[in-house]
This record gives structure tokens, sequence and C-alpha cells, in this order.
């Protein structure tokens, strides 16, 4: 009994610990925007909602029941990885933290960031065809290697693992919808192009998991994952899609319309 609560209390403490990051991402973010509403118009509050949905999704996964039953349900893993790597991430890009951060730092530290923006590594990274192979190319190699086995037994690699599926997630979906400022831009077709293969991968990475399980995953759960994989994950898809149509329409709409005037 003593050894249970000992076990429950670590449990507890280690939640506690897991969930300080995404409190302080809630604090920093509404504080910015307070902030920046003292110079600028204010933060328009649906930003707000994003910021704060993206932020619970990406809890939910690492920290709470979900996150617990994942080690032992590859189920529950997969609906984690859903939120970590696909529905947090495109909630987050909408909240745009990056416009944000910019308008709340004096001139100077403004100008540094946006250096850094402009600068060669950040438009290598934030390149399409980058950012899809670093997104669909580690799922493939979590789900297709022992990694999946062995980062169950490993804290560490497990705590990595977690953030490249977000981070990865999250610079995927920056490169393909534009929402914060953007200095290195790429044609809405090469972008068309890099996202319809990267939803091929996903899919057929899906369908792959439903055939080939996991180490150390059984045949039932993966069957139901790779479902959840592919048809949760054409959901979200379908949300960055339309996004991605509407900036595309709005950008070409203006030009379409002056050429029948003229």
């Amino acid at each position: 009994m003593n050894g249970n609560h000992i076990h429950h209390g670590s449990i507890v403490s280690f939640g506690l610990l897991f969930s300080l990051p995404f409190v302080l991402a809630l604090i920093i973010y509404v504080f910015a925007a307070v902030i920046s509403n003292r110079h600028h118009k204010q933060w328009p509050l649906y930003r707000y909602a994003f910021w704060i949905f993206g932020v619970l999704c990406a809890a939910a996964a690492v920290v709470g029941p979900l996150a617990h039953r994942s080690h032992v349900d590859f189920m529950a893993h997969m609906i984690g990885h859903l939120l970590l790597g696909m529905l947090a991430p495109l909630f987050i890009v909408l909240a745009a933290p990056m416009t944000l951060i910019l308008r709340t730092l004096s001139t100077l530290p403004a100008r540094r960031l946006s250096r850094v923006l402009k600068s060669w590594p950040a438009g290598m990274l934030t390149n399409p065809s980058v950012a899809s192979f670093l997104n669909i190319g580690g799922l493939w190699i979590l789900y297709t290697t022992d990694l999946y086995a062995v980062m169950q037994q490993n804290a560490l690699l497990h705590i990595v693992v977690h953030i490249h599926v977000f981070l990865a997630g999250y610079v995927f979906t920056l490169s393909i919808i534009y929402i914060d400022p953007t200095p290195h831009r790429f044609s809405f077709m090469y972008r068309a192009i890099v996202l319809v293969i990267s939803l091929a991968g996903h899919g057929i990475l899906s369908k792959y998991i439903y055939a080939h399980p996991p180490d150390g995953v059984p045949a039932e759960q993966a069957e139901i994952g790779g479902m959840l994989m592919y048809y949760g994950g054409d959901a979200i898809d379908l949300i960055l899609i339309w996004i991605f149509c509407f900036q595309w329409f709005k950008a070409t709409r203006p030009r379409a319309v002056l050429s029948m005037e003229q």
C-alpha cells in the first residue's frame, strides 16, 4: 500500500512538472498580447482561442490519462499523435505567435529576430520539402523501426520523440500556410505539390501500420491505430487544405478580376 502511494505520488509529481511548460505558454501568450495591445490595435480574440486550443491539444498528448494510457495502448498513442503532431501545430500556427512576438518586442530585439527569420538556415528549414521530410519521414522512422518500442522503455527518448513530432508538425504546417511573417516564400503550386505528396506519405504509412504493426504492438491495436491515423489525419488535413486553397484563391482573385475588367 505504501509502495502504491509512493508510485501514485511520483506520477502526480511528474504530471505537474510536465504541465508547467503548457501553463507558462498560456500565461506568456496572454501577457504578450496585453503588452502589445498598449501600442497596437487589439489582438483578435480568435487568436487567443487558437492558442488555447493548440496548447491544450499538445498538453493532452503528453500529460494526463491519455498520455499515461498511450504507454500500453497503441490506440491511445495514435490519438496523442493526431493531437500533438497535427491538430496542435495547426491551431498554434493559426494563433500567429511570431506576429505577436514581433509586435511585443522593442525595435532592436524585433530587428534581430527578423534577421534570424530571414537567414538561410530558417529559409532551408521552412522549405516545404525539408519540412515534409522532417515530419513524414520522422514518422516512418518511428513506426517502421524499433524506435517506437525503445521509446516506450526510455523516458528521455520518449520526450525527445514527442518534441520532434510537435516541432516537425509545426514547421510543416507553417511551411504550407502563411499566417505569420514569412520572409522565405514559395509558390502556391510548389506547396500544393509537396502537400499532396506528404498526405500520400502519411496515408501510406497508416496502411503500413495496419498491415505491419510496430514492434510490441498487438495486431488488433495496430489495425485500429492505423485507421485512426488514416481517417483522423484526413479530417485534420481537410482543414489545412481548405485554409491553403482559401489563401490561394485570395491571392489570385484580384488579378483575375483586374484582367476581366481590362
